[in-house]
């Protein structure tokens, strides 16, 4: 027993001790949110005005006193502009149901605090939190505290009223000089050039005369099969993807690649992490988008191409989706490292288009053929090695404008219909007007 209590004892003494060495002053300063990375985005519905943006980390750290991003957090600004005469509630878990609520978020930083400053960063963060009520005819604004996301996120912002609710989405960027997005130039890609714009029977046809896959570097191999076709402008990717739950990816440089096998090394997440360069019409992709796990092992991953065409005056993005199951040492990689597929790669095109279509970021879609069924016995290699099977269908889809689409009306363009990707790779089901690889 008295062992025991000098032990309890030395514990609380270490305990003191540590807290006074890594006390730190409490001292916020005020930010001007439009000074920085992320734009101030503004909608209006029903006399209802909502505005977003996301500070970046030395923003918040400035603002709140002390450092959100040593716990994952992120501090989202909103203004909400009531000129109707009922009362509108904030639902918050729409926006993130993770979200922090201001006294928890503050005592995740009271070890690192004095005394004194304990109540006062309670009650800072309760001052800049914004109230969950807009009463008619009121202004408020102010900020909810959320898991962090590198380079943005989707804000979804709805407000309830007696019997409706007023929903408001914004795709908010967050640059940070390392993403693939902030260099993209969708019109330098061309240059001059004018890209025709494309009935719908023309753009069946010129989807299914593309190369088959992508290619390596020097143009002479074949990689992963080219499965996806996205239309949009560059704005509208970014906000239907972003609102599905992906995420952005950053360029691959000195400072990733070593934040990448550090990530590799220690088995942490890294949800914005590069991915390696691949090949169509002789450039490496123009973007790239992620759904991560929980280490950057796994994650369902696509690259992106601006084509030489457009249809109903919108870009059109020819794509390459796979799911990463793992990680192994290569010498074709320029990291040395590269992530082993999952062989059903119909698998993870069929989760882009489930995640886009609960999003309700799709007003069409189709599959169209791209290349000649490969089976699970007799297996395709990508330019690592890796085994596939598929059925040789490329998704197509039409983002919506707004991103509002139920489900329900989604339009199926019946140009082929895809097979059961859990069952495997199969003939493609029959339809009206089939087509040959």
């Amino acid at each position: 027993m008295q062992w025991g209590r000098w032990q309890a004892a030395c514990i609380a003494l270490c305990l003191v001790l540590l807290t006074a060495s890594c006390a730190t002053s409490f001292s916020p300063q005020p930010v001007d949110v439009q000074t920085g990375p992320g734009e101030i985005q503004t909608q209006n519905q029903n006399d209802m005005t909502v505005s977003t943006t996301i500070l970046s980390d030395e923003q918040a750290a400035r603002l709140y006193g002390v450092e959100l991003a040593d716990f994952g957090l992120q501090a989202i600004w909103l203004r909400i502009e009531n000129h109707t005469e009922h009362a509108h509630w904030l639902l918050v878990s729409a926006l993130d149901p993770n979200y922090f609520p201001p006294d928890e978020a503050a005592v995740l930083f009271h070890a690192g605090l004095d005394g004194d400053d304990e109540q006062a960063v309670t009650g800072h963060f309760r001052a800049l939190a914004i109230p969950l009520k807009s009463a008619p005819g009121s202004v408020n604004e102010g900020f909810v505290l959320a898991p962090r996301h590198e380079g943005g996120r989707y804000v979804m912002v709805k407000l309830a009223s007696n019997q409706h609710i007023l929903d408001f989405g914004f795709a908010v960027t967050l640059p940070d000089g390392d993403f693939d997005f902030e260099r993209l130039d969708p019109a330098g890609i061309y240059g001059d050039r004018e890209l025709p714009d494309l009935d719908l029977a023309t753009l069946r046809q010129e989807l299914r005369a593309l190369p088959c896959c992508v290619k390596d570097a020097s143009g002479e191999r074949n990689g992963d099969p080219l499965n996806l076709v996205v239309i949009g402008d560059v704005g509208d990717v970014l906000a239907a993807m972003s609102r599905a739950g992906w995420s952005f990816t950053h360029r691959i440089d000195f400072k990733t690649v070593q934040r990448m096998i550090g990530a590799a090394v220690s088995g942490q997440a890294y949800a914005v992490a590069p991915v390696s360069p691949l090949y169509f019409q002789g450039r490496p992709q123009d973007m790239a988008l992620q759904r991560a796990r929980n280490t950057i092992v796994q994650r369902n991953h696509l690259r992106l191409w601006l084509a030489p065409f457009r249809f109903e005056e919108r870009s059109v993005w020819v794509g390459q989706i796979s799911r990463d199951i793992g990680i192994k040492a290569t010498t074709k990689s320029p990291t040395l490292t590269t992530h082993v597929i999952d062989p059903n790669v119909d698998e993870a095109r069929e989760h882009l288009l489930q995640s886009l279509m609960v999003a309700g970021a799709i007003d069409r879609f189709a599959f169209v053929q791209g290349m000649a069924p490969v089976s699970q016995a007799a297996p395709n290699q990508n330019l690592t090695g890796d085994p596939y099977f598929t059925d040789g269908l490329r998704f197509v889809v039409m983002l919506s404008d707004d991103g509002t689409t139920p489900p329900e009306e989604v339009e199926f363009l019946e140009w082929r219909n895809s097979a059961d990707p859990i069952r495997g790779a199969q003939e493609p089901d029959p339809v009206a007007n089939p087509e040959s690889p």
